[in-house]
């Protein structure tokens, strides 16, 4: 029996289309199946990365034109989300910690309290005042109503301390500090002048790391009893290389950067390259909780 041409082309094309349709539910398949492993066996530290933080209402600031809000974050939203970890009974990693339990080489046992705790980390660049005026109060709240401390790490300009611009006001080394007397606060660096520093010679590249390490210290002096203080940087806009990477181990023990990934125990394999999560006014509470419990859906 003969096959006439048209009834070969349409066998040919079913053909193809089952090739094409078992090729695109293996391909779903096996997405499903790497999340599915990611979630439920690689370990992950959500780092989130805020700056200034605002008294405005969250739908005020989102539908605003200001330039100099984008990277800012409504104060109601970060107390709902801070207040949501704690509820959850999240572990605030410090830098310290971070390194100490999850990045050295061997890394210390984690302590007995914390083993079954979800992990996070929340920064704040730059050291504006608003981490005095609008954080503080929030996370000394936080601990009077659940009775626990949620620890913030604060990536501080020391050349800016204090300094009053016409936009934006930096925290003073007195503000600072009691914040880090209170338990609240883990102080690290962020650069001297907040320069990229993957732009400056070697000589302006040592004295933007030393100095601010330096002056940070001096202003702590009497409260850091364990010399934690500017012992971790953050990379000013998310930029080094392995010129700065080179000086910045002379100085500190880990390096952040600024690009919006989380941190997966084990698979990062460079102590001075720890992702963070980048946060600004277009990303909600729900955005945020999700992040930090992990959840791809």
């Amino acid at each position: 029996m003969r096959i006439g041409i048209g009834e070969v082309w349409r066998r040919i094309f079913k053909y193809r289309q089952r090739i094409i349709v078992t090729f695109l539910v293996s391909f779903v398949i096996t997405l499903v199946l790497k999340q599915i492993i990611l979630v439920v066996f690689i370990d992950k530290i959500p780092i989130f990365g805020f700056h200034d933080i605002i008294d405005i209402q969250p739908s005020q600031a989102r539908h605003s034109q200001d330039k100099n809000l984008i990277a800012s974050y409504p104060k109601q939203d970060l107390a709902e989300f801070l207040e949501y970890l704690v509820r959850q009974d999240y572990w605030f990693l410090s830098t310290q910690e971070l390194y100490d339990y999850f990045l050295a080489n061997p890394p210390q046992p984690i302590p007995p309290q914390h083993k079954k705790q979800k992990k996070v980390m929340i920064t704040f660049d730059d050291g504006y005042e608003s981490v005095y005026t609008q954080l503080l109060p929030i996370l000394e709240n936080l601990e009077d109503k659940y009775g626990k401390k949620a620890k913030v790490v604060l990536f501080v300009n020391a050349g800016f301390m204090g300094d009053r611009g016409s936009h934006l006001y930096h925290a003073t080394c007195k503000e600072l500090n009691q914040g880090l007397r209170k338990g609240f606060y883990d102080i690290q660096s962020h650069g001297l002048h907040h320069n990229n520093l993957t732009q400056l010679g070697d000589e302006n590249l040592e004295k933007e790391l030393y100095e601010d390490q330096k002056r940070l210290r001096k202003c702590t002096d009497g409260l850091d009893k364990t010399r934690s203080v500017a012992s971790h940087i953050a990379y000013p806009f998310g930029a080094t290389d392995k010129r700065v990477e080179k000086y910045i181990a002379k100085y500190y023990t880990s390096g952040y950067l600024y690009n919006s990934r989380t941190l997966k125990i084990g698979w990062n394999r460079n102590k001075y390259r720890i992702p963070r999560l980048t946060v600004n006014m277009k990303k909600s509470v729900k955005n945020l909780i999700k992040l930090a419990s992990g959840r791809w859906w």
